[in-house]
């Protein structure tokens, strides 16, 4: 049977699958990145991880993955297979594509950022499978985007694109890792939540699902927590929606978890914020924390598909060389018509 491996590599874990041709998830596994070891340890468990399921598919399917697909966290170049910085997995410029090929016995390689492979999965099969124009906004630890465009995610002339994270929507606010003040993710993340909602009620332990929780139950102080987040978010998605005029919105990460305490109050913030825009649909992810695997595996086989449309354009080419070849061999004149 056909498949690839399809790899998402989280902050501390990784998840990983065996999909086939039509997109089903042949076998899943888990395991942890190991960061606290170093990045050279992360890279090897990695590829490690990867030889294992190629052994356990040419064991099971009787052949090996056709190719693999890897989805990683940071800033990603993507055409050229180069994870090229991430703070979480402490990495710099890592030729993760030619690594993961030359331990998978040379198969095809597509690498991709964790948010726009996700953001891929949820436009073709998940929330957005029939909207030409979506964008698929994670609220986890901080805020990224993925802007779909046409069954494909846009990555932007420099694989920066998407980043409503850090749009500033508190000007002099809170400071960013990023260096700007009032960067969204620290208004309506789910840390920055879960950090708000600590600090409000007392208890470190205390996270946004708490927060959630205690704004469902009534409490005044929550409830004003949550409404300032709810209320940044839509400010980031307003400015978002007027630059891209998406059809769909698509919320998935901790902090959509909550469902509609957090989607109605958000649906009517962004209704009273728009003027001429077009209003889109608001709506939940639908793979949860299977959208990276399943991504991954969808870049695998978009790989394959980009390679065989390859081989068959040169085989066409070849095919016209020699039929141009045949017909002016035919139109020479023969011998005896020269001497004629």
């Amino acid at each position: 049977m056909k498949h690839v491996i399809a790899l998402d590599v989280g902050g501390t874990g990784m998840k990983a699958a065996l999909v086939g041709a039509d997109g089903t998830l042949l076998h899943e596994a888990r395991r942890a990145t190991g960061r606290e070891r170093g990045a050279e340890a992360v890279i090897e468990t990695i590829l490690g991880f990867a030889a294992e399921l190629r052994a356990l598919g040419q064991e099971r399917y009787g052949e090996p993955a056709a190719a693999a697909g890897v989805a990683v966290p940071g800033i990603v170049d993507d055409a050229n297979g180069i994870a090229a910085y991430s703070a979480n997995l402490g990495w710099r410029d890592v030729p993760l594509r030619a690594l993961l090929s030359e331990r998978l016995d040379g198969v095809p390689v597509a690498l991709g950022h964790d948010v726009r492979t996700g953001g891929l999965a949820e436009g073709r099969i998940g929330a957005g499978n029939g909207a030409d124009r979506f964008l698929f906004i994670p609220l986890g630890t901080g805020i990224a985007g993925a802007i779909g465009i046409a069954d494909r995610i846009e990555t932007g002339a420099h694989g920066y694109a998407g980043e409503i994270g850090h749009i500033v929507v508190r000007p002099g606010g809170i400071e960013c890792s990023c260096g700007q003040r009032g960067c969204l993710e620290r208004y309506a993340s789910a840390s920055a939540v879960s950090l708000a909602w600590a600090t409000a009620c007392g208890d470190p332990e205390a996270d946004a699902a708490d927060c959630a929780k205690a704004v469902v139950s009534g409490d005044p102080l929550a409830t004003r927590i949550w409404q300032e987040a709810v209320d940044a978010l839509a400010d980031g998605l307003v400015t978002a929606l007027t630059l891209l005029d998406p059809r769909t919105l698509i919320i998935g990460g901790g902090l959509a978890e909550a469902g509609e305490t957090l989607f109605t109050p958000l649906r009517a913030a962004v209704e009273e914020r728009v003027t001429f825009q077009k209003l889109p649909a608001i709506v939940p992810a639908a793979l949860g924390d299977t959208a990276g695997c399943l991504g991954a595996g969808l870049l695998a086989w978009d790989l394959l598909a980009a390679r065989q449309g390859e081989h068959d354009r040169h085989d066409q080419a070849g095919q016209h060389d020699q039929a141009a070849r045949a017909d002016q061999h035919a139109q020479r004149p023969t011998d005896s018509e020269v001497s004629a």
